[in-house]
């Protein structure tokens, strides 16, 4: 990880820059791929799958069989600990649950707002190097709670054409019993225009690299809503001369695992604590089964000191990350001050891995910047929020002027003329 002292504001744009593709040539792959699978289905998607996942699909989707397979398969302690998370993400998410509350603007004239089930809705569970069944809880559990009517999974397969056991235990612990073994833009495109074996959704939720991001938000142009764009893991550690620098550096190393394309970033306004932590990756990463990967993240991560707290948060906010972890005495009201970041962890005792797994927050969060403007993913992001009204005759005689007057004013004669004919209408109907 390359230190920088000091950095004037003038060089923060260049420290906090994040590693990207050249996104036309993106792009146009990317679109290729889409509209094949738009145009040609199952067949697409199969083709694809054989390209880039070295795997000749016959059933695109898992069978009964396979998931009863996968739950006699699956460690026992690793179905315990699923269970746990889940029960936790069950317990803040059922929380998140909106109740209808009319609201009487004035007399006669209610309002309303209703939470609605977003009918169908795709999950996408990246593969690749590790299979992130703890994806599958973060957004089956809310699309439960939620009510959707149609849920589908899609994640890689292996070369076999078999689904790691964790993801299918965790899918029907959740309820979700359609998954399909199909990854990456494929997978996307096969959600938002639909194939012969697949339905299509009205919106797209989960994680991916950038490729999974592209097609993403490609679709999106096409009119299937997304959860957020979310890319690359990433994460920012806030630390003074209170926090533990073997925590710091095991907390910056479990996001470099995730691939080389991941960023991490320390901020501290403590230089004593420097070489400790840098000492402490080297340790710890050369005991990780994934260094290799780490590693690759690491040569685009950062160390930066500054000279206070304010200037530290100020800097955070402008990098916006995905995760921040505050490793300060004064956590709490440090937090105050966080204005962008996904999803925060105060403390010496708040490993980023906590909100991964199993503490009951989500952890599909924006990244690359968008956590200036998105929200992780919550309840909310499975509803629609339908708003009502009902106008009694005497409302609408109450209010009426004021619809016309400002009709009138704008142009707009038949908006005017709508409140108009029943305003002369006397009879109570």
């Amino acid at each position: 990880m390359l230190v920088f002292e000091y950095p004037e504001r003038s060089q923060w744009p260049a420290l906090l820059q994040r590693p990207v593709l050249d996104t036309t040539a993106l792009e146009t792959s990317v679109g290729n791929i889409l509209a094949a699978v738009k145009q040609e289905g199952d067949a697409a998607v199969r083709r694809y799958a054989q390209q880039f996942d070295k795997v000749a699909l016959n059933a695109l989707e898992v069978t009964p069989a396979e998931f009863a397979h996968a739950a006699n398969v699956l460690d026992a302690e690793l179905k315990k600990a699923i269970l746990q998370a889940k029960q936790n993400i069950e317990v803040f998410h059922k929380a998140q649950q909106e109740q209808s509350r009319i609201i009487e603007t004035m007399p006669g004239v209610q309002c309303w707002r209703k939470p609605v089930a977003i009918e169908k809705v795709g999950l996408y569970i990246p593969g690749g190097s590790a299979p992130l069944f703890s994806t599958i809880l973060m957004l089956g559990i809310p699309a439960m709670i939620a009510g959707c009517k149609e849920i589908i999974l899609c994640t890689p397969s292996n070369a076999a054409g078999e689904v790691h056991p964790a993801v299918l235990f965790a899918a029907q612990e959740v309820g979700v019993e359609r998954v399909f073994k199909i990854g990456g833009v494929q997978a996307i495109g096969a959600m938002a225009y639909g194939t012969e074996s697949v339905p299509r959704v009205h919106k797209i939720f989960g994680p991916g690299n950038q490729y999974v991001t592209c097609a993403k938000q490609l679709v999106n142009k096409n009119g299937v809503a997304i959860d957020m764009p979310a890319g690359p893991s990433e994460v920012a550690v806030l630390a003074d001369e209170t926090c533990v620098p073997a925590f710091v550096a095991a907390d910056l190393l479990s996001q470099a695992e995730h691939g080389p394309d991941s960023q991490v970033l320390l901020v501290t306004t403590a230089p004593g604590i420097i070489n400790a932590v840098q000492e402490e990756v080297v340790a710890q990463l050369a005991q990780l089964p994934r260094k290799d990967i780490a590693a690759r993240a690491l040569e685009n991560s950062r160390i930066i000191l500054v000279k206070d707290t304010p200037e530290a948060m100020e800097l955070l906010n402008a990098y916006a990350p995905e995760h921040l972890i505050v490793a300060c005495k004064d956590d709490i009201t440090i937090a105050d001050a966080v204005v962008n970041a996904g999803s925060v962890f105060l403390g010496n005792y708040s490993p980023e891995s906590a909100g991964d797994y199993a503490s009951g927050t989500n952890h599909t969060l924006p990244t690359n910047g968008y956590a200036t403007a998105y929200s992780g993913v919550s309840l909310d992001s499975f509803v629609k929020k339908i708003t009502f009204q009902r106008l009694t005759q005497e409302g609408l005689q109450q209010i009426g002027a004021t619809i016309e007057t400002m009709a009138a004013a704008e142009g707009l004669d038949a908006h005017k003329n709508a409140v108009t004919v029943r305003l002369k209408q006397k009879t109570q109907l």
